[in-house]
């Protein structure tokens, strides 16, 4: 049983089967997800064997295993350890604007995109819903920040776990909980078409990421397997769809890789591919990682790849870089991590 996954409804049945009275479960639930306490201990409200069988029916919290501080900017990167010795990563960053949080979705990923750490040693497990609210609360506990935004984009597909991250978001956004704003909420897919139409239909206020990464499908398929499977014309057409349904400007990621994806003619091309949809570009200089042999391009490829959007009228910004100065890429920090364990 995991208790911090539970919809308000389902922990108010597991509440009352335990012969408690109803006002518990809103006790319960605020300790859980208005106070994110970490110890079943901090619920001083509640009576001792509730406690109690709360605790052995299983309360997740994770364990921080390490972390990461940016010299530059602050930004954070958590390792955490999961309840079987499997560890996570998550990357809480400070902006203008408030404080953002990434986390994984996925222990490990299966997707297999090329310049990703995350991928490499493939997919271990899905992650619970309690598992990624604990990503969230934990960072909250160690800084004593507050959370603005958060960014599904870590470790893991958010698709491929459709069910646990869907219950993450409602959780989330409970207004009898932490009451985030979906609309503070940017998920990340690299292209799961029934599963964007089937996000589409949840009508969820959520800002979908696609992360497109190619102006074609041959491009696309060197560098995310993914593309095998599902064309570009079919992800655009289930990004239409997305937007029918919400409402919500889609983004596109891009990692400029340098000679692979970022020349003038890969500017055109993504131009003209993007034409008239309502969307954004996020343009990403590629992390480079030991065990692939990507490189970043300068400053100049990347502002004229920038430029030569923006003259096709196609809205744009580059990512800023956080945490330049630590292990900045997915998966870096568990697999150094791993390894040397």
């Amino acid at each position: 049983m995991d208790i911090r996954s539970m919809y308000y409804d389902e922990l108010n049945e597991y509440i009352l089967s335990l012969g408690m009275p109803s006002y518990r479960t809103k006790q319960v639930f605020g300790w859980m997800h208005e106070k994110f306490v970490g110890s079943v201990d901090e619920m001083t409200n509640l009576p001792k064997a509730l406690r109690k069988k709360i605790s052995d029916d299983g309360f997740i919290v994770l364990k921080e295993e390490t972390k990461q501080v940016s010299k530059k900017d602050g930004t954070i990167k958590f390792l955490f350890r999961l309840y079987d010795g499997q560890m996570i990563e998550t990357v809480f960053m400070k902006y203008s604007y408030g404080n953002s949080i990434c986390i994984s979705s996925q222990a490990g990923c299966r997707m297999g995109c090329k310049f990703c750490a995350s991928t490499i040693g493939g997919l271990v497990r899905n992650l619970s819903a309690s598992e990624m609210l604990e990503q969230v609360y934990a960072a909250m506990r160690i800084t004593g920040e507050k959370i603005n935004n958060i960014v599904i984009m870590g470790t893991g597909e958010p698709l491929d776990n459709y069910d646990n991250v869907i219950r993450f978001i409602r959780l989330i956004t409970d207004e009898r909980g932490y009451n985030l704003s979906a609309r503070n909420i940017t998920m990340s897919t690299c292209g799961i078409v029934p599963m964007i139409r089937r996000l589409a239909d949840e009508k969820l206020a959520i800002t979908l990421a696609i992360s497109l990464h190619a102006p074609n499908d041959s491009k696309r398929k060197k560098l995310m397997p993914i593309a095998e499977k599902y064309s570009i014309n079919e992800i655009l057409d289930a990004c239409k769809y997305y937007f029918e349904k919400t409402g919500r400007r889609i983004s596109f990621e891009y990692s400029l890789v340098k000679g692979e994806n970022d020349s003038s003619e890969d500017a055109k091309e993504l131009s003209e591919l993007l034409s008239g949809l309502n969307c954004h570009v996020n343009l990403i200089p590629v992390n480079p990682i030991e065990e692939r042999n990507f490189e970043k391009g300068d400053n100049n490829s990347i502002q004229k790849f920038k430029l030569g959007l923006e003259k096709n009228s196609i809205n744009v910004t580059i990512r800023r870089s956080v945490g330049s100065d630590i292990d900045a890429a997915c998966g870096q920090l568990r697999r150094k991590y791993s390894v040397k364990v």
